[in-house]
């Protein structure tokens, strides 16, 4: 890697919203750490991203949902011997369906990913930017954060425990050249919907933000130190308005019509 660049790491880099974060911090100037649990998919996006930039990119293997594998990533970001500037943790997982019928496994999964392996990473890349004068954080929650996700409803909890951290870890260190910022889309054009099983929902057959866009809005709200963005459409953003005033049986209610399996054709 290239010295007179600064370093940043994205998680859950090999596509969507974590590969446009990679690609637009690339033609920001930066140097990358690129991490995904899929290794081919992430030598992919690695080389993808390398031939349309001409940056530097170390792709790293790791199943963050596992403590040895998230420690063995930090410990890798360490080895490297230089300071992050910027670190996107974006990995994320979904599972859509009834809390009754969902296999816990993939609930302890999306607990796994979301909650624990992001305070883990964020302790560890924190307390290192500390060390060295500071570095600027970005935290992917979601819209979804803001509402009671009926038929989502781990998922939906997940991404709330993130933004409640990244907001409480925004105020810790306003005193400090340390920022945290939390980036919280709406549905997306990625990989998610169809992963999570949700292709017969509403939300799976909806029209969604490009990810492009989205990742764009995060990174100029993370370089401008704002402590939280809703990303996305002006559909998107209008929503996120909606949602701070609505009472939360409005809001379940109006997530389970959209999140319901079989509501797209209802």
């Amino acid at each position: 890697m290239t010295q007179n660049r600064e370093l940043a790491v994205v998680t859950g880099a090999s596509n969507g919203i974590g590969f446009e974060l990679a690609r637009q911090l690339a033609d920001r100037g930066f140097d990358l750490i690129v991490n995904s649990a899929d290794e081919e998919r992430l030598l992919s996006a690695a080389d993808d991203i390398g031939r349309q930039t001409g940056a530097n990119v170390q792709p790293l293997r790791a199943d963050l949902r596992s403590y040895e594998e998230a420690e063995r990533f930090v410990g890798a970001v360490a080895a490297t011997g230089r300071p992050v500037a910027v670190a996107a943790l974006n990995a994320g997982v979904g599972r859509g369906g009834a809390f009754l019928d969902t296999d816990l496994e993939d609930e302890f999964e999306i607990i796994d990913l979301h909650v624990r392996s992001t305070v883990h990473v964020a302790k560890r890349l924190l307390r290192s930017m500390a060390a060295v004068g500071g570095g600027r954080m970005l935290i992917t929650s979601s819209i979804a954060s803001t509402v009671p996700g009926s038929f989502q409803a781990v998922y939906n909890a997940s991404k709330s425990f993130l933004q409640s951290f990244s907001q409480a870890l925004q105020n810790e260190l306003k005193d400090t050249d340390l920022t945290v910022t939390a980036l919280m889309p709406g549905p997306t054009d990625t990989d998610f919907f169809r992963r999570a099983d949700m292709g017969d929902t509403k939300v799976g057959q909806s029209g969604k933000d490009d990810p492009a866009q989205v990742a764009e809005q995060g990174l100029d709200a993370l370089f401008a130190a704002k402590n939280k963005v809703v990303a996305g459409s002006l559909k998107t953003r209008a929503q996120g308005m909606a949602d701070k005033v609505l009472p939360d049986s409005l809001e379940a209610e109006g997530h389970r019509r959209m999140a319901e399996p079989g509501s797209a054709d209802r």
